[in-house]
C-alpha cells in the first residue's frame, strides 16, 4: 500500500498522514454490498471495453473455487462464471453458479449474457454448452 501511496495522492488528496493498514482496507471492503460492487465493476469494465462493435468475441468460462466448500454445513464448492473479452483480456462480469436458482453453467451463462447486454455477439464456451436443450 505504501508503495502506491504517491499515485493515490496524485489522483486524490486523502487526509491521511500515512497509508492505511491492510486490515483497515479489508474491513472497508467487507462492509461493501457485493451487488453494488459487482454493478460498479461491470459499469467500469463496459467503459474500458468500448462499444459492443469493438469487441471481437467474448469468452465465458466457469471455475470452481478451491476450498470454496464447507463439509460441516453440507455446502458444495462455489462455482463462478466469468465473461471476458478475448482481444483485450478484460473481465466484463461474473455470476455465481447456483445463485438465484441457476443449478449449472448453462442457465448461468444465459443470465450473464442477458445481464451484460451481449446478445448477438460471438462467444467461445466449453463443449457442455453445445447441448440441444439447456
Amino acid at each position: 500500500i505504501a508503495a502506491r501511496l504517491p499515485q493515490l495522492y496524485a489522483l486524490r488528496r486523502p487526509r491521511w498522514k500515512q497509508a492505511p493498514a491492510h486490515t483497515a482496507i479489508r474491513y472497508t471492503l467487507q462492509g461493501l454490498d457485493p451487488a453494488d460492487v459487482e454493478r460498479a465493476f461491470r459499469d467500469h469494465a463496459a467503459v474500458l471495453a468500448g462499444s459492443p462493435a469493438d469487441r471481437t468475441s467474448i469468452a465465458l468460462d466457469g471455475k470452481t473455487w478451491r476450498g470454496g466448500f464447507d463439509r460441516f454445513q453440507d455446502q458444495k464448492a462455489l462455482q463462478i462464471l466469468s465473461a471476458l473479452t478475448t482481444d483485450r483480456t478484460l473481465i466484463l462480469g461474473h455470476v455465481l453458479i447456483g445463485a438465484a436458482g441457476k443449478s449449472h453453467e448453462i442457465p448461468a451463462a444465459q443470465q450473464l449474457i442477458h445481464e451484460l447486454g451481449l446478445t448477438g455477439r460471438l462467444f467461445t464456451l466449453d463443449a457442455l454448452h453445445c447441448q440441444k436443450n439447456g
